[in-house]
């Protein structure tokens, strides 16, 4: 199970890389109103997060006495590199106390604020937490680029042929045989912009 979430949570950390490459430094910056955070603020807070909840993991309550939550979102971070920085620091947290969870700890009673819950349940909690604000940190990333974004995903409108190239890709005895030519590709009733 751990090598699962290792997988999952470096998919999304990916995506806000992705994200990262494709903008300048100024735009990392980019705010929308007084409100809004910018992606390096962002960064700042999940890198804060991470490492108040992954150090210790096993042994002291995941909201340590020395993180300061609200001042995450103090837009105080002055360049790329130093981002950058941030960002791996949390992300090397999370990923050395993955690695170090065994397989009869899953069950085992931890507490973040306070709470108890079961080590799966806090690693499920971080994992839907870092994709709530990756995905914050894709849509400015999209807003900035706009016609100039580099999809991280099946392009907008482009579903079809995407699907029929991993049918091509496929032996064709994994292709499921079905009378639904929306559901599979080997049927006489598929219509032909679907027929690989």
């Amino acid at each position: 199970m751990k090598d699962l979430f290792i997988t999952r949570f470096q998919y999304y950390k990916e995506l806000a890389e992705k994200t990262f490459e494709q903008l300048s430094e100024e735009q990392l910056f980019w705010k929308y109103n007084e409100e809004s955070n910018s992606i390096a603020t962002l960064v700042k807070h999940l890198s804060g997060n991470m490492q108040s909840r992954w150090t210790n993991f096993l042994t002291e309550d995941g909201e340590k006495s020395w993180r300061n939550r609200d001042s995450e979102f103090e837009n105080d971070i002055r360049s790329k590199a130093e981002m950058l920085e941030t960002w791996t620091k949390g992300w090397q947290v999370l990923f050395d106390t993955l690695n170090q969870i065994k397989e009869e700890n899953w069950n085992d009673a931890i507490a973040i604020l306070g709470e108890e819950q079961t080590v799966l349940d806090a690693v499920l909690r971080q994992l839907a937490h870092y994709p709530y604000h990756i995905g914050q940190i894709v849509f400015i990333g999209k807003m900035l680029k706009n016609d100039n974004w580099k999809t991280l995903s099946i392009a907008k409108n482009k579903s079809i042929p995407f699907d029929i190239e991993k049918l091509k890709s496929l032996d064709p005895s994994e292709i499921q045989e079905n009378s639904s030519p929306v559901c599979y590709a080997k049927s006489d009733e598929v219509r032909d912009d679907y027929k690989i």
